[in-house]
């Protein structure tokens, strides 16, 4: 079984990436948080990885923490919730969101998610509201609370609490990405902008 790649990545989209290693190129089905920390292409890259195996297909799907890849698999333990309906809920809910939604019997924000439903929302509560608090953020979160009028920059601010910042100086490396940059920049742009402040 495949647990983790690294190497060079050839190829990015909001579903996948491709990572060639050492001539192999392995395609990696990915949630939208993944895709938003992957490098440039061509750059080096590590996903950890969940293999999933049925009878006619191999298919692997890469995370770039592994918190993301950890309630990936507690997901398709649901019942009715299979690896695809999975990784759309990590692209509706990134990792901390979820948790939080799950904790707290959110059914109705896991509802919003496309696919879920709340039949669906419902059943996840029942058999992951304990399992999920068991999955620890890869770093304690601080203070600092996501901009209300600013979604993409709240966007940006849950993703680097799912890498692993303190919320506290994440929060302070949006604000500071948000004076830098120009408003209108996308969600990609302002996560690569604050990150420079973060990484010496």
């Amino acid at each position: 079984m495949i647990a983790q790649l690294s190497g060079r990545l050839t190829a990015k989209s909001p579903e996948r990436a491709i990572i060639d290693v050492k001539g192999v190129g392995y395609s990696c089905t990915i949630p939208l948080t993944t895709y938003y920390t992957l490098p440039d292409e061509g750059e080096p890259v590590t996903l950890l990885v969940y293999t999933h195996v049925r009878e006619d297909t191999i298919a692997l799907y890469g995370f770039g923490t592994a918190e993301e890849r950890e309630l990936f698999e507690l997901l398709i333990g649901v019942s009715r919730i299979g690896p695809r309906l999975a990784r759309n809920i990590l692209s509706g809910l990134p990792a901390g969101e979820l948790r939080s939604a799950l904790a707290g019997g959110d059914a109705n924000r896991l509802a919003r998610v496309p696919g879920v439903g709340v039949k669906t929302a419902e059943r996840m509560l029942v058999e992951l509201k304990d399992k999920a608090a068991l999955v620890e953020p890869a770093a304690p979160h601080g203070d600092g609370q996501p901009p209300e009028d600013d979604p993409v920059a709240a966007d940006c601010l849950s993703a680097l609490v799912n890498l692993g910042y303190r919320r506290g100086e994440a929060a302070r490396a949006v604000d500071a990405a948000r004076t830098a940059v120009d408003p209108e920049v996308p969600f990609e742009e302002l996560l690569k902008q604050a990150l420079r402040s973060l990484v010496p």
